[in-house]
């Protein structure tokens, strides 16, 4: 168990912890999955740059390698490279693909550790394969909700068997599948993403329609590798075709983890941060929409896709139709309350935890609705945040599916758990700069999970605004 401490002012000094500087981040998490599962299944070898070397995603690679696919990890670079140079290096792997039956009959369970990414998705790839495979994970993923892919999977015709809708999940894989039209009962990107590669093994059309848009990466991802799939709305359609390699993928920064240092910087007083390199989907940038009509000041510059995905080289074409990069811009600012619900919160769920840090230092009230998914999460974070948020001294009020906030305006740092969820940890952590006292977090070892640097590149942002 790691104890994390923040130490921050207090009295008349309060308002001197502020975050300033610029920062580059890891991988997204979402793409990351899926370019490792994409560039196995395909044709040709993939170069993936910017990859988020962090324990979720790690068990994505290591379930491919006991699978015959050859992964390697290059992540250092030469001293003398640039400082962008050297993270693009230092979180790069290659990937041998073999097709979309190359794959081999695992020797033992594929551990999965705490990913409800990897479980899901593999398990729509798996059920198109020609043997049988077992998905296990932690206690906590052990806990999550798989009926919401073993029905539709069951409906291809895949042999999936959970214990009581819950992991282990056993897969007979069966040679070919069958097509599909399916609507999706709940707003979520796992759930389509493992139907639509369940897709590429089924014999005609699969056709899914979802009950809210949510983030596409899959969709992209599977056009980036040449698949056969048109995208409509809330409609997605794909057929079963070949993947081959794009060469190169250049990783985005992760929006859900940029979301703790924008959130920090706008509630600490003179702060001011820059985010470069940041995925800017539209699926993802809620919490961008969000904190602007709460007042903050924040800016989002999308960069022009050939700066982006390097132009000249032989894949060019298909990587300017990839995903949207750009850099943010963070001030702080005096935010106010606001109510958010609805269609927008697919596009920020993860970033409720640390939405609702800002709001307790809002004027007013804030409510959130329709967050009910979260307490399906890797722990009921709705339940996490306002548990430990209380502790703190926040006016929180929590019913089965929203919270109301109230701003307070400053809280009380104290021994914190973060019951082993990495968002809840790091949205902690951002309420402790703002608090104060003393904050401890307890068990925020988790948030390897997600950003293994996360405490490191925070000290780094509030150690240079404070010189």
């Amino acid at each position: 168990m790691l104890i994390a401490v923040i130490i921050v002012p207090s009295g008349s000094e309060y308002d001197m912890k502020r975050i300033k500087g610029e920062i580059f981040l890891p991988g997204d998490k979402s793409i990351s999955h899926r370019a490792v599962m994409l560039s196995s299944i395909a044709g040709g070898t993939t170069e993936i740059e910017n990859f988020l070397f962090c324990e979720d995603c790690l068990a994505t690679v290591n379930a491919f390698r006991q699978m015959g696919i050859k992964i390697i990890a290059k992540r250092r670079a030469p001293r003398t490279a640039s400082l962008r140079g050297r993270q693009s290096a230092e979180r790069k792997i290659i990937v041998y693909g073999r097709g979309l039956r190359g794959l081999t009959s695992p020797s033992q369970p594929l551990y999965l550790g705490n990913s409800g990414t990897s479980m899901r998705l593999l398990a729509g790839i798996l059920s198109g394969q020609n043997f049988s495979a077992k998905l296990e994970g932690d206690s906590s993923l052990s806990k999550r909700p798989m009926q919401r892919i073993i029905i539709p999977l069951k409906l291809m015709g895949a042999d999936i068997k959970g214990k009581n809708g819950y992991p282990p999940l056993t897969i007979k894989g069966k040679k070919e599948l069958k097509a599909i039209r399916y609507k999706i009962p709940v707003a979520s990107a796992q759930v389509k993403s493992a139907i639509l590669l369940a897709g590429l093994y089924a014999e005609g059309e699969t056709e899914l329609t979802e009950i809210a848009k949510t983030r596409d990466h899959s969709e992209r991802m599977l056009k980036l590798f040449g698949a056969d799939i048109k995208t409509k709305g809330l409609k997605c359609r794909i057929k079963p075709s070949p993947l081959s390699s794009p060469g190169k993928i250049k990783i985005p920064g992760d929006i859900s983890s940029a979301a703790f240092f924008i959130i920090g910087a706008t509630i600490l007083t003179g702060s001011h941060l820059v985010l470069k390199n940041v995925g800017l989907n539209p699926t993802r940038t809620g919490i961008i929409d969000v904190l602007k009509r709460m007042g903050g000041k924040i800016q989002a510059t999308r960069y022009p896709e050939r700066q982006a995905y390097g132009a000249g080289t032989p894949h060019a074409t298909r990587q300017n139709n990839f995903e949207p990069v750009g850099d943010i811009i963070v001030q702080a600012s005096q935010l106010k309350g606001i109510e958010i619900k609805g269609k927008i919160i697919p596009r920020l769920i993860d970033e409720i935890p640390v939405l609702m840090v800002a709001a307790c230092f809002a004027k007013g009230e804030t409510r959130i609705k329709d967050i009910g998914e979260l307490r399906k999460k890797e722990v009921d974070r709705i339940y996490s945040l306002c548990y430990n948020l209380k502790r703190m001294g926040a006016k929180i009020k929590e019913k089965k599916k929203e919270v109301a906030i109230k701003g307070v305006q400053r809280l009380k740092g104290k021994r914190l758990n973060s019951f082993g969820d990495h968002r809840t940890a790091m949205a902690l952590a951002i309420a402790g700069l703002k608090a104060e006292g003393r904050t401890i977090i307890e068990n925020s070892d988790c948030i390897k999970t997600s950003f293994p640097d996360f405490r490191k590149k925070l000290n780094e942002l509030t150690r240079i605004a404070n010189k």
